[in-house]
C-alpha cells in the first residue's frame, strides 16, 4: 500500500503536468483564433482563384500544350503527408499517416509504384522508423505556414510532374472543421483535373445571363499564355490552402487534447486526494489502536 508521502509526492507531480496541459491549452486556443482567420480568408481566396482558372480554361482554345493539365497513364504516384511538427495533439498526426498508408496499399495492390514526400517532423520519423524512403521532407513551419512555404512544396511537385518522374501527386492533410472536428482528406494536386476547371461552369441560362451582365472579356495575352502562368499559382494556392487547413487542425486538436489532459488530472487528483484520505485515516486509526492497547498492557 502506497505511504503518505507517496501518495502526496504524486499529487505535486499530477498538479504540475496539470499546470503545464493547461498552458499549452490556452497557447494553442489563442494561435487558433488567428489560424482560424487566416484559413476562412484563404478559402475565399481559393475559391475565387479556381473560378478565374476555369473562366480562363473556357476562353482557352486548347489545353494540350499545358503540362499541368497533362493526363498520362499513372505509372508512378506521390503522396504527400501533411503532419505536425510535435506530438500532443491527440489523433492528429496518426490518422493523416493511418490514411496515407491504406492510400499506398491501395495503389500498390494495382501495381503503381509510390513515392514519398512529408510536411512536419512527426511524418518524417514515423516514415523512417518504417524505413520508407522519404523524396523530400519540410519541416519547422507546421503552426504558422507561410506562402513560400507552399511555393517550396508545390514548385518540387511541379518539378516531378513536369519531369515525368511522377504521373499523379495526391495530399493527405486534416480539413479544419471545428477545434473538436478534424476530416481526414485527400485532394489531387497533379494533374489538375478538367472537373476542377469545369466547377465554375453553369447552365446554358445562368450563363447567357451572366455574360450579359459582365460583357464580353478581350484577353491579352491569349488565353492559353495566361493559363500557363496561372496554373503554378492555382497548384501553390492549393498547397498553401492545405497547409493553413493542416495547421488549424493542429491547432484544435491539440486545445482539445490539452483540455482532455487538464480534466483527466483533475479527476486523478481527486482520487488521489481520497486515496490519501483513507490512508490518514488508516493511519490515525492505526495510532488510537496501539495506544489503547499500551494502555492496556499497563492496566493489567
Amino acid at each position: 500500500m502506497a505511504t503518505l508521502q507517496d501518495i502526496k509526492r504524486r499529487i505535486r507531480s499530477v498538479r504540475n503536468t496539470r499546470k503545464i496541459t493547461k498552458a499549452m491549452e490556452l497557447v494553442a486556443a489563442a494561435r487558433l483564433r488567428r489560424a482560424e482567420e487566416r484559413i476562412v480568408q484563404m478559402r475565399d481566396y481559393a475559391d475565387r482563384m479556381q473560378e478565374l482558372t476555369a473562366g480562363t480554361a473556357r476562353a482557352a482554345a486548347s489545353l494540350r500544350g499545358l503540362k499541368l493539365l497533362q493526363q498520362r497513364e499513372q505509372q508512378t504516384v506521390a503522396i504527400v503527408a501533411l503532419t505536425g511538427d510535435r506530438g500532443l495533439a491527440g489523433a492528429f498526426n496518426g490518422q493523416v499517416l493511418r490514411r496515407a498508408f491504406t492510400l499506398e496499399r491501395g495503389l500498390k495492390a494495382e501495381g503503381k509504384q509510390v513515392r514519398w514526400l512529408v510536411v512536419g517532423r512527426k511524418g518524417r520519423s514515423t516514415l523512417e522508423f518504417r524505413r520508407y524512403q522519404v523524396d523530400q521532407a519540410w519541416t519547422g513551419f507546421t503552426e504558422r505556414p507561410e506562402y513560400s512555404d507552399a511555393q517550396a512544396v508545390a514548385h518540387q511537385l511541379a518539378e516531378l510532374y513536369e519531369n515525368e518522374e511522377i504521373d499523379r501527386a495526391v495530399v493527405v492533410y486534416n480539413e479544419y472543421v471545428s477545434p473538436l472536428v478534424q476530416r481526414v482528406t485527400e485532394q489531387q494536386l497533379l494533374p489538375i483535373s478538367e472537373e476542377v476547371l469545369a466547377r465554375g461552369r453553369v447552365d446554358e441560362e445562368e450563363e447567357e445571363e451572366r455574360q450579359a451582365l459582365l460583357g464580353d472579356f478581350i484577353y491579352e495575352p491569349e488565353p492559353e499564355q495566361i493559363l500557363e502562368r496561372l496554373l503554378p499559382v492555382y497548384l501553390e494556392t492549393e498547397v498553401y490552402r492545405s497547409l493553413l487547413e493542416s495547421s488549424a487542425s493542429e491547432l484544435g486538436a491539440r486545445m482539445t487534447a490539452m483540455r482532455n489532459a487538464s480534466s483527466n488530472a483533475g479527476d486523478l487528483i481527486e482520487t488521489l486526494t481520497l486515496d490519501l484520505n483513507r490512508a490518514r485515516q488508516a493511519e490515525i486509526t492505526q495510532e488510537i489502536l496501539e495506544v489503547v492497547a499500551g494502555a492496556d498492557a499497563l492496566t493489567q
